[in-house]
């Protein structure tokens, strides 16, 4: 698996008064991973760019874009993240992370990647919102089929809607063909994996008929019912909904198909033990390596996720 990270991806300061750990999960999640069976199994890439202001005009406004560029409020802070020069260099390396590993994917299939980030999928094309700033998920979406024609689903199992690329076709109507698939399970536990699991079998069928070209999926541990945002799932179910996600794309990926995949973060945000919240993301992780890159030993990985306060 290869994974898209370099160190300034995350600012040097965690503004005082931020709510979210959003902007350190990057670095927090990357060593985490050094201390699980994962760690060998992951190729770190740093070569990749910041995104640049014109690859922001594909899902935003000149207004929002050089508002937040130049610090400029209260436009900068929509996203309710404190600005600062280091957090906007940082913005655009977690947006430059998930659009080279998208684009890294679609190159090589057999290879599942991956961009540790989060902080995209409540942006909206005239501001931010909901600790997201500008929409990696549709400004590389527009990227790649402008580009290349190449059309992606995402699977977002965040504890709250993704409405960034909803909110966004108006903006770019060809976001329609660009990321026509954006699923959202709505409801809690029993009714979560079924809404879920009617999705995915859609999906899947899309998928066979040639209609996607690449899956993206952030499995948010906010979805996790201790997540101090979240409600969803147990951790067994959450898992489960994982390996239903997983065994979707690994069928998929069979019979002869390549089809890229990439992964993300999203949300999660309990500050009681954050090390919960990266423990669900590493076993994420490690399904993902046993289902899509055909690991006959498997990774029998176990983290542990307390109680919470919830």
């Amino acid at each position: 698996m290869q994974l898209f990270y370099r160190p300034d991806m995350v600012p040097p300061e965690d503004a005082e008064g931020n709510f979210s750990r959003s902007p350190t999960k990057p670095r927090r999640f990357v060593e985490f991973l050094r201390n699980t069976p994962m760690s060998p199994c992951v190729q770190v890439r740093a070569d990749f760019a910041p995104v640049t202001r014109e690859q922001l005009l594909l899902a935003h406004t000149p207004q929002y874009v050089d508002a937040f560029l130049n610090g400029t409020m209260p436009l900068c802070e929509s996203s309710s993240l404190a600005w600062s020069p280091a957090f906007r260099d940082s913005v655009l390396l977690t947006n430059g992370s998930l659009v080279a590993a998208i684009a890294a994917a679609l190159t090589d299939p057999t290879q599942v990647t991956m961009a540790p980030v989060s902080g995209f999928h409540h942006a909206q094309p005239s501001r931010g919102g909901g600790f997201c700033t500008f929409s990696g998920q549709v400004v590389a979406g527009l990227q790649l089929y402008r580009d290349k024609g190449k059309r992606g689903a995402w699977i977002d199992l965040d504890g709250h809607f993704g409405n960034s690329i909803e909110d966004s076709r108006h903006f770019a109507t060809d976001l329609n063909v660009a990321l026509a698939v954006n699923i959202n399970p709505s409801g809690s536990h029993e009714s979560y994996l079924a809404d879920l699991n009617s999705k995915l079998a859609n999906l899947e069928q899309r998928i066979i008929a040639g209609e996607i070209d690449y899956v993206c999926f952030a499995h948010g541990a906010d979805s996790h019912q201790w997540d101090d945002l979240g409600y969803q799932c147990t951790t067994a179910e959450w898992l489960q909904a994982a390996d239903a996600v997983y065994q979707m794309l690994a069928r998929c990926r069979g019979e002869g198909r390549a089809l890229p995949v990439t992964l993300a973060l999203f949300g999660g945000y309990r500050d009681d033990h954050p090390e919960s919240v990266l423990g669900l993301h590493a076993m994420d992780l490690a399904r993902a390596l046993n289902y899509l890159e055909n690991r006959p030993e498997g990774l029998d990985y176990v983290a542990e996720v307390r109680q919470g306060r919830r």
